[in-house]
């Protein structure tokens, strides 16, 4: 085609009628432009309950939940309290909220409110509040004020108070909307996308409720801690086990994006295996004697029937006898075979439990001085995680893996394990820490970092976290101090946002050991 015909094509283009249709590139008659507000919840409520597992592989070599049996990374990063320099490690909950929620939520919750869908408006106020709640725990100071702004190229940070103040907002609105039953609530329209509580907004009344407790009892070295504000929301939230936020996955997509991600199929914890830490607050070791049931359960034997955990405090050291690998099997083996415990392809993964929830009302009540809530607050968090373990089971069909009636208890009737004068600050974290071993990253870190990994508790005198030792090997950019944050996303803040992670001091080696707002008095 000559010059001259170019410029006549050109030229016709631009007509006025003509250019705007041919500049209109982003209309499709086959879809609708606009979707209904319901459709946008589903892969959100995925990312809810799936995001935390990503992050999790690295959180959990923090808190001693796991670690690689593999030589090198994340062993020698993430098991020393370091981190994986110019990668996304560490940060798939910092994608989601910004990202996969990002835009996606504003939407929804736009359209909510436009149509007085208060149900699912009150929906998308708990996932906003979960999203800043578990960014700034993960990363300290995050974007808010400018977040989701599409006339911006650089974004500034603000500080954990705010995030924290903004939280309990967020969650307060959460409360209101979902108490309403006015307007177009219709838990069927909500059900359509809800695969996690099938549109019941009472029950992510519930979740509100709870996610508000934990967050008012991170607050515990603050002296504005409540603990009477935290026993009153843990008191309007969960009642029992069927209130637990669980997300099922179906695991029939080819791509296996629907299989749960701790699942053996979706490879991404195969090599990793338990911590000598862990099996010892479950085989007696730190309870004077008393075997937890539970051990047998959750966590792997070696092909011996032996069980041991790799060392962390030495470097990673392997066990003479390495246990098997989550899924019940030697090696990498177990793929297409049954799972155990969290780790089936389709295991519910936790958002929330009824029991992480009794052990925060546990340890509200006994920082407020009342001994009885305390114990049968404890108690109860003990004996509905034995539940959960045993419903794990039975929706995998095995039966016979079940906790009996007589060992749960007999564990329960044990001093070293149920004092009679009531737990101690020691008993409460332990076996909460049991209780959100496998999936509840972040909470467990957070409870480590309110307690500094190994405050000893004054009215005791025993290690909050029994028998937790820091690596005595730490990364190499730490100087010697422990981890307290996540450094931001590498690839959207180290590479597009520098400026504004200079301003927060992000730029620095040792920004990860940084200590919380939230965890400071």
């Amino acid at each position: 085609m000559r010059k001259s015909q170019l410029a006549l094509v050109a030229g016709l283009m631009c007509l006025p009628v003509a250019c705007e249709k041919y500049l209109d590139v982003n209309t499709n008659p086959n879809a609708p432009q606009t979707v209904a507000p319901n459709l946008y919840l589903a892969p959100m409520v995925h990312w809810l309950a799936t995001s935390p597992q990503f992050d999790g592989r690295f959180v959990g070599h923090f808190t001693q939940e796991w670690y690689t049996s593999n030589a090198g990374a994340p062993g020698t990063t993430w098991g020393r309290m370091g981190y994986d320099p110019a990668s996304d490690n560490g940060a798939q909950q910092w994608r989601d909220v910004y990202w996969t929620f990002g835009q996606n939520l504003v939407d929804m919750m736009a359209k909510s409110e436009a149509e007085q869908r208060w149900d699912l408006l009150g929906i998308g106020y708990v996932l906003k509040g979960w999203g800043w709640q578990v960014l700034t725990d993960m990363h300290g100071e995050i974007i808010i004020k400018e977040a989701i702004d599409p006339t911006r190229f650089s974004f500034d940070y603000d500080d954990q108070q705010f995030a924290y103040d903004e939280t309990k907002r967020l969650l307060l609105l959460a409360i209101t909307n979902l108490q309403r039953t006015d307007g177009n609530v219709d838990a069927a329209y909500v059900a359509k996308s809800d695969k996690m509580y099938n549109g019941d907004r009472t029950k992510w009344l519930k979740l509100a409720y709870g996610m508000l407790a934990r967050d008012l009892n991170h607050y515990s070295n603050k002296a504005s801690y409540n603990p009477d504000s935290v026993i009153a929301m843990v008191n309007k939230s969960f009642v029992s086990n069927p209130d637990d936020a669980l997300f099922q996955y179906p695991a029939t997509s080819t791509d296996l994006a629907d299989y749960n991600f701790l699942g053996r199929s979706r490879n991404n914890i195969t090599p990793y295996r338990q911590t000598r830490f862990v099996v010892n607050l479950m085989d007696g070791s730190q309870f004077g004697g008393a075997v937890d049931p539970r051990m047998s359960r959750m966590l792997d034997s070696a092909a011996n029937g032996s069980y041991s955990g790799i060392d962390v405090a030495a470097g990673g050291t392997l066990p003479a006898q390495l246990p098997f690998n989550f899924f019940g099997y030697a090696g990498t083996a177990g793929l297409g075979l049954p799972g155990r415990y969290i780790f089936d392809d389709k295991s519910k993964v936790p958002v929330m439990t009824y029991s992480q929830l009794q052990f925060i009302k546990a340890e509200a009540a006994l920082r407020k001085g009342d001994a009885a809530t305390a114990r049968t607050a404890y108690i109860s968090g003990i004996s509905s995680h034995i539940d959960f373990v045993n419903a794990r089971y039975a929706e995998l069909g095995q039966a016979s893996a079940q906790i009996s009636a007589t060992d749960k208890a007999a564990f329960l009737a044990n001093p070293n394990i149920v004092p009679a004068a009531g737990p101690t600050l020691s008993h409460i974290m332990s076996q909460k820490y049991i209780a959100q071993w496998g999936w509840g990253h972040n909470e467990l870190w957070m409870d480590m970092r309110r307690y500094h990994y190994t405050d000893v508790d004054a009215a005791s005198g025993t290690q909050v976290f029994r028998g937790f030792t820091v690596p005595t090997t730490l990364y190499v950019d730490n100087s010697g101090k422990v981890v307290q944050r996540i450094r931001p996303r590498y690839n959207s803040e180290y590479v597009w946002n520098v400026p504004a992670l200079q301003a927060i001091g992000g730029l620095a080696p040792d920004y990860h050991t940084k200590p919380l707002w939230i965890t400071l008095p």
